[in-house]
């Protein structure tokens, strides 16, 4: 059986919608600003990604009744993006009749609602209880986004939250892949979602994994592959695909994107040099082996690879993965790219907004450049040649991507998509 991705759906800090995306991903837009408010809470790190969504926007997809106290950020950017993948699928919302069964729903997220988490717990201290209201529990629970979206599309089969770190929306997709392959779905909407705000990055900023170096230019903050990268710069946000079987997709005349050649997902154990927050290469480099070797191609018809790449001091050890699995390096290598660059580091959902980012430059043909990186890490170069770390966009009609995602937990994902040929 094939898989393919007939919808596509994406909130993201520098565009909201797919063809917004795809304009900023072309263009080389940033998503990044300074936040008052990170600056006001004394943060070291000033700056970061959030999706523009109006007042209006929000009223396209939820009602007024829906809005009322509505907290969470990321179940907000879930149900955006997951709506319209759906619709871009060519679906409807279902608002009364069966429950679609053939078509289930696979969303991830990492911490769910937290503004509504600090509001409930302010009022329960406060001896509150009763006014904390009726969605209070359904916005904080980690299947939140789940919930909203089965419910808005009527969908009948398995109805889920994964959470993953930053893997969740590669997992995601992956998942949702192995339930059409195992014939118990037709059609799986996938995707991650991520909340933003102080309450989500404080941590991270703690630990001083955030760069602070570049609150007063923004723009210039998010710099994967950079010989100056002084650490990632917060995102948040949320992807969307819908996953179909080939069959299905055919027989109701979609439009196909991409088709899903398969992919892994692993752990290191933390092991090995792995830890709760850094990877174990020995797993990494497995992980992508065995996503080539599932996929059912080899390593060489890989033509562009869309990294973790976070901007941090493991980047030169992603490259250094990918050239050993890959058995190529220098001219060989493929082109590769981080869209991070552009929106910063999205956590749980960027794995989905990078699966999205990686298939609209394969349908439409072009690599996206990469920000803020004219200063390659010396690491890399002696690894890959420059060229293959593109500064502008490329037009390039290429036949394979590989998205990989590793997370907190030491957890890694890749994925393989391949431009669809009947």
């Amino acid at each position: 059986m094939r898989v393919v991705i007939t919808g596509l759906g994406v909130v993201a800090p520098n565009g909201v919608g797919v063809p917004a995306f795809t304009k900023a991903l072309k263009n080389g837009e940033s998503g990044i600003a300074f936040h008052q408010e990170l600056k006001d809470l004394n943060f070291s790190c000033q700056i970061g990604g959030i999706p523009d969504i109006s007042e209006a926007l929000k009223s396209q997809y939820f009602t007024d009744l829906q809005l009322r106290g509505f907290k969470s950020s990321g179940i907000l950017y879930g149900c955006i993006a997951g709506i319209d993948a759906w619709k871009n699928a060519g679906f409807d919302t279902q608002t009364d009749g069966e429950p679609d069964y053939d078509s289930g729903l696979i969303f991830g997220t990492g911490t769910s609602g937290i503004e509504k988490f600090r509001e409930a717990i302010y009022k329960i201290d406060d001896k509150q209880v009763k006014r904390l209201g009726s969605t209070a529990v359904v916005q904080t629970m980690a299947s939140g986004v789940s919930a909203y979206l089965g419910g808005m599309l009527g969908l009948g089969n398995q109805v889920t939250t994964n959470s993953s770190a930053c893997t969740t929306g590669t997992e995601a997709v992956l998942m949702g892949y192995d339930r059409i392959i195992s014939g118990k779905a037709k059609r799986m909407l996938v995707g991650s979602c991520s909340d933003h705000g102080p309450y989500i990055w404080g941590g991270f900023d703690a630990i001083r994994v955030m760069t602070y170096k570049h609150n007063d230019n923004p723009e210039q903050g998010s710099r994967p592959l950079s010989a100056s990268a002084s650490g990632f710069v917060p995102g948040s946000g949320a992807g969307a695909l819908v996953l179909e079987s080939l069959e299905s997709a055919l027989e109701r005349n979609a439009t196909i994107y991409a088709e899903v050649l398969g992919g892994e997902v692993n752990s290191g154990g933390q092991r090995l040099g792995g830890t709760l927050t850094a990877p174990n290469a020995q797993a990494v480099k497995r992980c992508i082996k065995n996503a080539i070797k599932n996929s059912n191609i080899n390593a060489e018809d890989i033509d562009v690879i869309n990294g973790h790449l976070t901007a941090t001091s493991k980047d030169a050890l992603e490259i250094e993965n990918w050239v050993e699995v890959l058995q190529r390096k220098g001219k060989k290598f493929p082109y590769i790219n981080a869209t991070k660059s552009m929106i910063g580091h999205c956590l749980s959902a960027s794995g989905a907004i990078e699966c999205v980012a990686s298939i609209i430059q394969l349908h439409a043909g072009f690599v996206g450049p990469n920000l803020n990186c004219e200063d390659l890490n010396s690491e890399v170069k002696a690894l890959i040649d420059s060229e293959k770390v593109p500064k502008e966009k490329i037009d390039l009609n290429f036949n394979i991507i590989a998205k990989a995602s590793f997370g907190f937990g030491d957890v890694n994902a890749c994925v393989l998509f391949k431009y669809f040929i009947a």
